[in-house]
């Protein structure tokens, strides 16, 4: 397939983006693929996608991000390009519960999205099995009140350098720090076995058992300082009755999960993700 290049942008609104963009492509032997935008007329915010053809086109890939950085500062944008060559380091972090980690490693076996999975984390050693039959390197840090920020230094040395690119909570069953979600802001996805933002925290299926709902759901969210509350990549739901136990919520439920979770790290990879204070635009 051809090699193609993928552009994601987001600024203040202004008249004449959609032009200086297409013009810089155009002037350079572009030929554009797709192209989609939106304008939250609200929040003021433009915000694009577009891919178009490498071959043919004038600047040589590793300049593009440089010769377009003159339109990115008179426009104030922010901007990120890539490749579709391109193939992003992985790590998964996952604890106990091994459904959304053996889906993410055979969707990946699948081909479904292209990444390196490089590592899997833990703070238990239950998916170590795991990591060994998937021939992955697997890395365990117990964790503690009392040694939680020695090991989540540790552990963000040990994504570094291995150059991982996004980090998977794959019911990973621990609060990240402040410090650690600083280290990669919109790259640490998690799937949160709740339709956000209702019944969170702890025992949500208990929850919504007590409450007698009809619907529930799973939300595949970025990671932020605070707690089940950033932005929202996927959700998906699924309609439960009055003869569903609390098992059944719970069976049910963890289908889901594997499902929005993987669809939020396949949006991801595939750059049609642009997030804007605490909201996203996904593109299709």
């Amino acid at each position: 397939m051809k090699e193609v290049a993928k552009l994601t942008i987001s600024c203040p609104d202004r008249k004449g983006l959609v032009a200086r963009i297409s013009d810089f492509v155009f002037r350079n032997g572009g030929n554009f693929l797709h192209f989609d935008q939106h304008t939250d007329l609200e929040a003021g915010v433009f915000l694009a996608r577009m891919e178009w053809e490498v071959e043919g086109f004038q600047i040589p890939r590793e300049r593009i991000a440089d010769c377009f950085q003159g339109i990115a500062l008179e426009c104030g944008m922010r901007f990120d390009l890539a490749f579709s060559d391109d193939v992003p380091r992985i790590a998964i972090f996952a604890s106990r519960m091994p459904h959304c980690l053996l889906d993410l490693l055979l969707r990946r076996q699948a081909g479904e999205f292209k990444a390196d999975i490089a590592l899997i984390v833990s703070n238990h050693s239950d998916v170590a099995e795991i990591a060994e039959r998937f021939g992955i390197p697997f890395r365990h840090y117990p964790i503690t009140p009392e040694n939680k920020t020695q090991q989540e230094a540790a552990e963000i040395e040990e994504l570094k350098a291995n150059g991982i690119e996004l980090i998977v909570l794959a019911r990973y069953m621990q609060i990240l720090s402040e410090a650690f979600v600083a280290s990669f802001p919109n790259r640490i996805i998690n799937i949160h076995h709740s339709f956000l933002p209702a019944f969170i925290g702890a025992q949500p299926y208990h929850q919504a058992f007590e409450r007698g709902v009809k619907l529930i759901g799973a939300t595949g969210h970025y990671v932020t300082s605070e707690l089940d509350n950033g932005p929202i990549i996927e959700q998906e739901i699924i309609r439960v009755g009055h003869r569903d136990s609390v098992e059944d919520l719970i069976r049910k439920g963890r289908d889901l999960e594997k499902v929005v979770l993987a669809r939020a790290v396949r949006l991801h990879l595939m750059h049609k993700v642009l997030t804007y204070g605490n909201k996203t635009v996904v593109f299709d």
